[in-house]
């Protein structure tokens, strides 16, 4: 109780990536890059969304709310950690901890959510575009926006409750980019069995039945794409489905290694780079490969730059 306690006023100490990395500098500037671009794509991707009024239908809102959380996932984690590398201090109190995990893991589990709700708004497009007015009308979207948030937030403030409520006792150095529930299970001097079996079995009830709805829909939208008749409209629905399972891929796989691989399975290394990689790689990479070759956005894009350019 004494060890937990001290841990208590003292916090913990984040040994990173760029602490384990052999060029600390390089990647310390290849991070900042992605967070920069990961900052300005989101941001403009949403003040788009926002301001034009062509873009308020269900597929587009619901792509606003993507670049909100992971606008907000990636704020929560590398402006803390660029500073510490600049300062050479990697301290992060034990509140700050909670809170870091409390953020990471709502965040990151409406993500997948929210990708489940946008393949099911491409399914509808696709297989019932004379129905999806019905099927996506402004009540149901709202409610697709507002249940990521929802279910998340539970999720988050269960898993964070339980998480920081062991005594920590092992070393306060935590061998990962920010608080994570894995890295610090290995600080607990108590009993973390079962709840790691816990958190195996809700990372498979929260990322499965996600992950089983975006195919089901992706399966459906591909066979009725290979019997389409027009040429340009196959093509256009063909690019559409396979970036939204780029994103699909890459977020869903992260999460899986990171939450429904066995415990004796992770590794630091592992696991920074997993970090790395839904924490700033894909937040990065979203927007481009949602809007990059989407006239709607561009022109919305434009015309949003006009006005500005007027003022």
């Amino acid at each position: 109780m004494e060890l937990y306690n001290s841990t208590l006023e003292s916090g913990f100490v984040l040994v990173g990536i760029l602490t384990d990395s052999g060029s600390p500098g390089l990647l310390c500037t290849t991070i900042s890059v992605l967070y920069t671009l990961a900052l300005t794509s989101n941001g403009l991707l949403l003040l788009v969304i926002t301001m034009d009024a062509r873009l308020h239908v269900p597929m587009y809102l619901l792509l606003s709310q993507l670049s909100l959380m992971d606008l907000m996932l990636t704020s929560v984690v590398i402006p803390k950690m660029l500073v510490d590398y600049l300062r050479g201090e990697n301290a992060i109190s034990f509140e700050g901890c909670a809170l870091q995990m409390f953020l990471v893991l709502t965040l990151g589990g409406a993500e997948g959510l929210l990708l489940a709700f946008m393949a099911y708004d491409r399914y509808v497009a696709i297989c019932h575009p004379l129905n999806y007015m019905v099927l996506m009308r402004p009540r149901v979207c709202w409610l697709m926006m507002a249940t990521p948030w929802t279910l998340a937030f539970l999720n988050s403030v269960i898993h964070t409750s339980y998480t920081m409520h062991f005594p920590f006792c092992m070393t306060r150095e935590i061998r990962h980019l920010f608080c994570e529930i894995p890295p610090l299970l290995k600080l607990a001097c108590a009993d973390t069995s079962r709840y790691e079996f816990m958190v195996y079995v809700s990372g498979s009830v929260f990322l499965m039945p996600s992950l089983a709805a975006v195919l089901a829909s992706y399966t459906f939208v591909l066979a009725a794409v290979l019997h389409m008749s027009s040429g340009e409209g196959r093509q256009k629905a063909l690019f559409t489905c396979s970036s939204h399972l780029t994103v699909v891929g890459m977020y869903y796989g992260a999460a899986m290694f990171m939450y429904v691989q066995p415990s004796s399975h992770h590794s630091p290394q592992q696991d920074n780079i997993l970090s790395v990689f839904y924490i700033v790689i894909t937040p990065a990479l979203n927007p481009l490969i949602y809007s990059l070759r989407n006239k709607e956005v561009m022109g919305a894009f434009r015309r949003v730059l006009g006005r500005f350019s007027l003022i």
